[in-house]
């Protein structure tokens, strides 16, 4: 599975404090990794403190969105 940040994604996800880019980088993880939560559609997927919107097209996972709650 590959996953593709697109630029404003991933300039939040760079700006972020090093504790919310972990959790970021842990909500990126478990979307790779639990098939459940892969959908063709556009997803949500929460943290504590993070989310991210993402979509899946065959094995390319593209994040849309990132944030914090700060």
């Amino acid at each position: 599975m590959r996953v593709e940040l697109i630029p404003p994604a991933a300039s939040v996800l760079f700006d972020v404090p090093d504790e919310m880019h972990e959790e970021i980088i842990a909500l990126i993880d478990a979307i790779t990794e639990d098939a459940e939560m892969r959908a063709p559609d556009l997803v949500a997927a929460f943290r504590e403190w993070c989310w991210l919107v993402y979509t899946v097209h065959g094995d390319v996972i593209e994040v849309l969105d990132v944030g914090c709650a700060h």
